[in-house]
């Protein structure tokens, strides 16, 4: 038996009314998904407990089976543990963004118009972060590049007693006054978000990418807090071999944590751009390679709906459905029998530009058993069944069964 996860980051959304009443997943083209579907136990997943913030580290967490109120300590140290940051007991990490800022003389009265900085490329944040890293590392904090946008900050002997730190794609388009860190255990935090945006507005990869008509990475923002990670192996907890194919740090943490084998894939971006193609072949690979599970994570659909974009959003669920799993489904069928479960792990709507804490739509197809299924599958259709998992955890162990 193979076991396939394809793991949509932010499909699920709000019916919107430039889309004439529907959602994204009404209205992209997805024969494959559609296919499976209509043999499939279908129906709607809470992935994310009530109390619990609806970000893609506890919702990911909750489909692959660990429950976040007993194993979560944070998102930074998942994505710390990605890119090879042993982090000490005493240590806090934060997700540190690279974004872009308004140019209002004080700090506390700009905007934050990019949450990503037009999605820099991983190559020029590493100068910028090492940049920052040669200025303001210490004895008490330094600085680690990671993937695009997403980098982290280390705070030795640091505290969580620091209040409420904001994502900030919550806040895109919105002055940061009322969202910056004003905790008295935060002001050093804060000085040196202020210090960055003086380093960086000028940095020689900020004037290029203004000549070129992007948007500068011109501050750091501080959030995502959390203390060293422990997971479960997944083979101890499920009896499978299993990968991990994604892009982003926060997954691939999640996969390094539990003993996954985690696969890197060239030109894997978190974005519309990513390689699909790249994904699907790693997954075939993995399979073929005698591995029992390959969890596929794509983002896409979540960064187009940060950004706002419904025509993208659409458009990278069919990639994904013919990109991805159409090519998998194909070498699947070579296997007696394998089992494919598809799900977002939280909606984000694009009215809004962030995650919600909505059950999402899910299905369960496996080759040998037919099952009543749906016509089309989306969060209207998925709903109509009835069929309802209150615990997210849970749904793994269900999944995995025969």
């Amino acid at each position: 038996m193979k076991y396939l996860v394809l793991l949509c980051d932010g499909m699920a959304d709000w019916p919107l009314a430039e889309l004439d009443g529907k959602t994204p997943m009404e209205c992209a083209k997805k024969p494959n998904i559609d296919k499976l579907a209509k043999d499939a136990r279908v129906g709607l997943v809470k992935t994310v407990a009530d109390g619990l913030k609806p970000g893609s580290d506890v919702a990911n967490l909750s489909v692959l089976g660990y429950d976040p109120a007993e194993c979560y300590t944070g998102r930074s140290p998942l994505e710390a543990g990605s890119i090879g940051i042993d982090m000490k007991d005493t240590d806090v990490s934060f997700r540190c963004n690279l974004v872009t800022l308004s140019d209002e003389e004080n700090y506390e009265d700009k905007t934050i118009l990019d949450y990503c900085a037009d999605d820099i490329s991983t190559a020029e944040a590493k100068v910028l972060v090492e940049y920052l890293a040669e200025k303001l590392n210490n004895d008490e904090f330094a600085y680690y590049s990671g993937v695009s946008y997403r980098h982290c900050l280390i705070w030795n002997n640091g505290t969580l007693d620091i209040g409420t730190l904001t994502p900030p794609h919550d806040i895109t388009g919105k002055p940061i006054k009322e969202y910056i860190p004003t905790h008295p255990n935060t002001k050093k935090l804060y000085e040196m978000m202020v210090k960055s945006y003086d380093l960086l507005k000028d940095h020689p990869v900020n004037k290029e990418r203004v000549a070129k008509g992007l948007r500068p990475a011109n501050s750091i923002w501080l959030w995502g807090e959390g203390r060293r990670a422990q997971l479960e192996p997944f083979m101890t907890k499920y009896g499978k071999k299993a990968s991990m194919i994604s892009a982003v740090d926060l997954l691939k943490g999640i996969g390094k944590f539990s003993e996954m084998s985690v696969v890197d894939v060239d030109g894997a971006t978190g974005y519309i751009d990513t390689n699909f193609e790249g994904k699907a072949k790693a997954a075939i690979d993995e399979f073929a390679k005698g591995q029992d599970f390959v969890y596929i994570h794509v983002e896409a659909p979540d960064e187009c709906g940060h950004r706002g974009e419904i025509q993208n959003k659409i458009r990278a669920i069919e990639l994904i459905d013919e990109k991805i799993l159409g090519p998998v489904l194909a070498e699947l069928e070579k296997y007696d029998d394998y089992k494919v479960l598809v799900c977002p792990d939280h909606p984000t709507p694009l009215e809004i530009k962030t995650h919600v804490s909505d059950a999402v739509p899910f299905f369960i197809y496996q080759k040998s058993v037919k099952n009543s299924g749906v016509e089309g599958f989306s969060e209207k259709t998925a709903k109509a069944t009835g069929d309802f998992i209150e615990k997210g955890p849970s749904m793994m162990g269900e999944f995995l069964k025969g």
